[in-house]
């Protein structure tokens, strides 16, 4: 049986695999939404951690978020971009027409790897948040319809 670690969101906890790094919203798409298997394509998970790395630069230039988690953030978008953590999209596109799945799983990943960067526990959303700090200043209503043009 695969390790497990608690997550929550708004609907309460869940379990997610431990070796991971997505988070709550990832896992109950993933269980509730089980349609298709074509996986969102690398070049759309590419195109957000893009996206991730120039709003964090962005807020960390206007002091929306703290140096320390902002360039934890950038080094996780890095990775994201550069494709070691394509293992971390489970997601098929088949999804909402915001792709706020995607952009959600996209959140946890880079939150959650950039707890890890700054020797923090996975899963706790402390000091690095998937909402406040790595989607400061954006919104899936933007974000999906950029990566897709990027």
């Amino acid at each position: 049986m695969t390790e497990t670690r608690k997550e929550t969101d708004s609907f309460g906890s869940i379990s997610v695999p431990k070796d991971k790094y997505w988070g709550a919203q990832t896992q109950r798409s993933l269980e509730n939404f089980k349609i298709g298997n074509e996986l969102m394509p690398e070049a759309i998970i590419r195109a957000l951690g893009i996206i991730k790395l120039a709003a964090a630069k962005v807020n960390k230039s206007q002091g929306l978020i703290e140096v320390e988690i902002a360039d934890a953030i950038i080094q996780a978008s890095e990775e994201v971009i550069s494709g070691k953590l394509n293992k971390h999209f489970p997601l098929v596109v088949w999804q909402t027409g915001s792709g706020t799945q995607t952009n959600m799983n996209a959140n946890e990943v880079i939150s959650n790897r950039a707890i890890e960067i700054l020797k923090g526990k996975i899963g706790t959303k402390d000091p690095v948040h998937p909402n406040d700090h790595c989607n400061c200043s954006q919104s899936s209503n933007d974000t999906f319809p950029t990566a897709m043009h990027i």
